[in-house]
């Protein structure tokens, strides 16, 4: 992916696992429209598993390309929130991301993404107008007024802090090929109950017609759900280019028993 220079578009994504029941995130995006009216404000999700940073993450370097260059994206998964743990602003092909320093960001280059990284300076606040931070929500108090200086053009990562060459990865396993088989993990579960794994779908071409096994279930792999009859067992390459194990018209999850983290197994019939 070539890199870019960043040219702010206005637009501002949020992530977090704040859900929508509470105010969290109307209380962010109030702080945002507030410094910069005329913003454009898009949700990603906020269904993150509570402290899922590794999960945030996953999505997000799926899904970050999806908008335009010059795009912030705002990810608080944040369980370290108070401490000294550093806020991270990371450049990436025209785009900014904004996240705790917790291994959030680790997906990118598990990717082959490497972001160019700075990390925010408390001297930086005052700067800013940010005078005002409580122990227990900086995304209202941190992150919301740093994205809106940064989309409406008024400072950018320079700004904020040092470039920085060390930062936690996290836990963002590769997949490996292991005795004739590749080896991958079920990383998170949609709300269709789909089990979705982080091998990407490009490591699958050399396979003529591959087995994917989760748990004690092996399932064929598929272009889409519609090949197979309700209440079968699939695999396919969904829309975000990586493996997933499905149920047509089910959720794997609940009849299979299986949930995050479980092992996958890809392998040819007889091998």
């Amino acid at each position: 992916m070539a890199e870019r220079r960043f040219l702010p578009s206005g637009v501002i994504t949020l992530t977090t696992d704040f859900g929508l029941r509470d105010p969290f995130v109307g209380v962010m995006k109030g702080r945002i429209l507030a410094r910069f009216p005329a913003a454009s404000v898009v949700d990603l999700t906020h269904e993150v598993p509570a402290q899922a940073a590794e999960e945030a993450g996953f999505w997000l370097a799926r899904s970050f390309d999806a908008f335009p260059a010059g795009t912030v994206h705002v990810a608080v998964v944040d369980p370290g929130v108070g401490t000294a743990r550093a806020i991270l602003c990371a450049e990436i092909a025209g785009h900014l991301l904004l996240a705790p320093d917790n291994g959030l960001l680790g997906a990118f280059p598990a990717r082959s993404l490497e972001p160019t990284m700075h990390v925010l300076a408390e001297s930086a606040y005052a700067a800013l107008g940010i005078d005002c931070v409580s122990a227990t929500f900086h995304g209202r108090d941190i992150f919301a007024p740093v994205a809106a200086e940064l989309a409406a053009g008024r400072c950018v990562p320079a700004d904020l802090g040092a470039l920085l060459g060390e930062w936690q990865r996290g836990q963002h396993e590769r997949p490996a090929w292991d005795q004739g088989a590749l080896w991958g993990r079920v990383i998170t579960i949609d709300r269709f109950g789909n089990l979705i794994t982080n091998i990407e779908g490009a490591a699958l071409a050399s396979l003529s017609s591959p087995r994917v096994r989760v748990g004690a279930h092996v399932a064929k792999l598929h272009r889409t759900y519609g090949e197979t009859r309700a209440g079968e067992l699939l695999a396919l390459v969904n829309a975000f280019g990586v493996l997933e194990v499905a149920i047509a018209q089910g959720s794997a999850s609940e009849q299979l028993g299986l949930g995050r983290g479980t092992l996958v197994e890809v392998r040819e019939p007889g091998k």
